[in-house]
């Protein structure tokens, strides 16, 4: 086993499209290839991941498995985030953790970008591929920042273009090419001479906390942005935004964390559930109202009609509103 804090990681981030693209990628990289890999592909939490494991063995050289925590991690060896935990590496080992989702998303790609950012520094080479809106930019940003190499796949080939064109316009990617030359690419960043490594930024490390759950708390949000007028709206907690180069970023004090885009598309999701039950609740209430209208004492009439028709004009006011949100391109799906 090779656990040495010397390693050099590449992590890759990918979503809708991203079994295609692995697929291809890996099929370049030799048997000796020495470098551990570690990948994070969106998927739903009732997803096993086993697909993608057998799809990438058969496809490849390198052995590929789901990560197991407190796993010690090897070159040559590809290791995949399991369902609905988030994958983050340290020093020699991978740790699995059942952290707040990020972007929406369980496992994230942003959790384990700034796990390796922090462990490796300038060692890290991250890779975004394809994929809905734009997780892996912030954890990309950190990978940068602390010295690492990015790589986004073009987004003229990508099936969904959203993330690698979010990392090339917010973070600047040193290589934006296709994954047919990602493998040449790989082998010669590999065998590079390495520069001096940098500290490590303090709110990246507070953040890489909060994804271990070691620190999620007020003091630590406070430490990376302002509060604003916004809830989670995954636990209701309040907000605090943070600004990184045009990238705005929020997070509450439980963990949850969302890029702007995400934020949104959450929210309108929100607003479509809140819609549905409204729809029911009123449908429910005109049934009643007819149902007692046709009861009515002929002696003594009552205004129950003409509320049985104040709520069919509601219900139709509040499936204008759902077919509105069919067409919000905030309510975009990541993944």
């Amino acid at each position: 086993m090779n656990q040495i804090s010397n390693a050099m990681p590449i992590v890759i981030g990918a979503s809708a499209g991203g079994m295609a693209a692995l697929k291809e990628l890996v099929a370049q990289l030799p048997e000796d290839f020495p470098a551990p890999i570690f990948i994070v592909n969106h998927m739903g939490m009732n997803t096993t991941g086993e697909a993608l494991a057998h799809v990438l063995n058969q496809n490849g050289r390198l052995p590929c498995e789901q990560a197991r925590d407190k796993q010690t991690f090897r070159n040559g060896q590809i290791y995949l985030a399991p369902p609905d935990q988030h994958m983050l590496i340290d020093h020699g080992k991978i740790l699995v953790t059942k952290g707040a989702r990020e972007n929406r998303s369980r496992p994230a790609i942003d959790p384990l970008f700034r796990s390796a950012a922090v462990a490796y520094g300038n060692r890290v080479i991250g890779i975004i591929l394809t994929g809905y809106l734009d997780d892996g930019t912030s954890g990309m940003m950190a990978i940068k920042r602390c010295g690492g190499v990015c790589i986004a796949q073009d987004p003229e080939e990508a099936a969904y273009p959203d993330m690698p064109r979010s990392v090339i316009a917010n973070v600047g990617a040193d290589y934006c090419v296709p994954i047919s030359e990602m493998g040449e690419l790989l082998a010669e960043l590999l065998a590079r001479e390495l520069p001096e490594r940098k500290p490590v930024p303090d709110d990246i490390v507070i953040e890489a906390k909060i994804a271990l759950r070691v620190l999620s708390d007020l003091p630590a949000v406070e430490a990376l942005g302002h509060q604003v007028p916004y809830n989670c709206p995954d636990c209701g907690g309040v907000l605090w935004q943070m600004a990184e180069g045009n990238l705005l970023r929020y997070r509450c004090h439980t963990g949850h964390a969302f890029t702007s885009l995400a934020l949104l598309a959450q929210q309108t999701e929100k607003i479509e559930e809140t819609l549905w039950v409204a729809l029911r609740m009123f449908e429910e209430r005109q049934n009643l109202l007819v149902t007692m209208s046709k009861n009515e004492s002929k002696k003594m009439p009552s205004s129950i009609s003409q509320r049985a028709k104040d709520s069919q004009v509601h219900i139709e006011r509040i499936r204008a509103m759902l077919k509105a949100t069919d067409k919000d391109v905030g309510g975009k799906k990541a993944g």
